[in-house]
């Protein structure tokens, strides 16, 4: 069985407060993208899990996300027969696309397959977010507003097809860093995220693009300065405007017009600024109709 494990951006992302427990509250704008790992499970003879992958320095045990999803599901359900996962890597690592979160929602959603299970959507959300916070939005996916410490999620009319251009420079960032050091009190400025609510509500693209804003930037931009050198260069180059996603490093930029995000997408390439570059564009939501799931 292969399953594709897609990548999302933040069209918006506010932290409204830090808990007492430590986690952040947030208040953000999903989006998935047509950037994809691929996921391949089987069953095996042998009990147990299998785990390989394309890249090396990434563990195949129960310290990465998509074995511990799978064995979560397998446990619970008391699943004697072994699995096979081959997991091929597309969507940068440590980038702030949930690329991680991503696999492990595949994970979970194979797993219910592969041995029949029978769990809705909604089920399979509810043991995500026992792997993280990210993980049942990879599962729902789509367009979504996203609040809590991100595992309350509400359902949005799909994102206006449009180009988007996606660049991570050769550095990776933590996410664990990025919250430490934010000052959630001491924020000046907030995402109008109603705005853009309303924004998608009305299919309004420059509405979108114009209320773009994420302010983890405030920390991850100083540390790495050449996420504001990517995000200018995209902007020149024809983006109606471009934003890190997530904690970062990742920047992407919004383009209307294929030519002209085509052009900018080589000029990337050949900047130097950016290891590596897609050129891509929004997945669509099947979760939501007419307001509702």
């Amino acid at each position: 069985m292969k399953l594709k494990a897609m990548g999302k951006i933040n069209l918006a992302l506010d932290v409204v407060r830090k808990r007492e427990d430590g986690y952040h509250e947030v208040r953000m704008i999903m989006q998935t993208v047509q950037i994809y790992d691929l996921l391949e499970i089987y069953e095996r003879r042998e009990a147990g899990i299998r785990m390989t992958t394309n890249l090396r320095y990434l563990p195949v045990n129960e310290n990465n996300l998509v074995y511990r999803a799978a064995q979560l599901l397998m446990d619970e359900f008391h699943v004697d027969a072994g699995l096979e996962i081959r997991l091929q890597k597309t969507i940068p690592v440590a980038a702030g696309m949930a690329g991680g979160s991503s696999d492990a929602a595949a994970a979970l959603v194979g797993v219910n397959r592969l041995f029949r299970l029978g769990l809705t959507r909604k089920e399979l959300m509810e043991r995500a977010v026992r792997l993280g916070a990210d993980v049942p939005y990879c599962v729902m996916r789509g367009t979504a507003l996203s609040e809590g410490i991100g595992e309350i999620l509400t359902p949005l009319p799909p994102m206006p097809d449009c180009y988007i251009l996606v660049g991570k420079p050769p550095v990776s960032v933590s996410t664990r860093f990025v919250y430490g050091k934010l000052n959630a009190a001491g924020l000046e400025r907030h995402p109008d995220v109603d705005g853009m609510v309303e924004a998608l509500q009305k299919e309004s693209l420059p509405g979108i693009t114009s209320r773009m804003e994420n302010v983890l930037e405030t920390v991850t931009v100083p540390a790495y300065p050449v996420i504001r050198e990517i995000k200018r260069h995209m902007k020149e180059n024809g983006a109606e405007n471009a934003l890190m996603s997530g904690s970062g490093p990742t920047v992407f930029g919004i383009f209307t017009d294929r030519e002209t995000a085509r052009a900018a997408c080589r000029k990337l390439k050949t900047s130097g600024l950016a290891r590596q570059v897609f050129l891509t564009r929004p997945f669509g939501n099947g979760g939501y109709r007419n307001g509702k799931r």
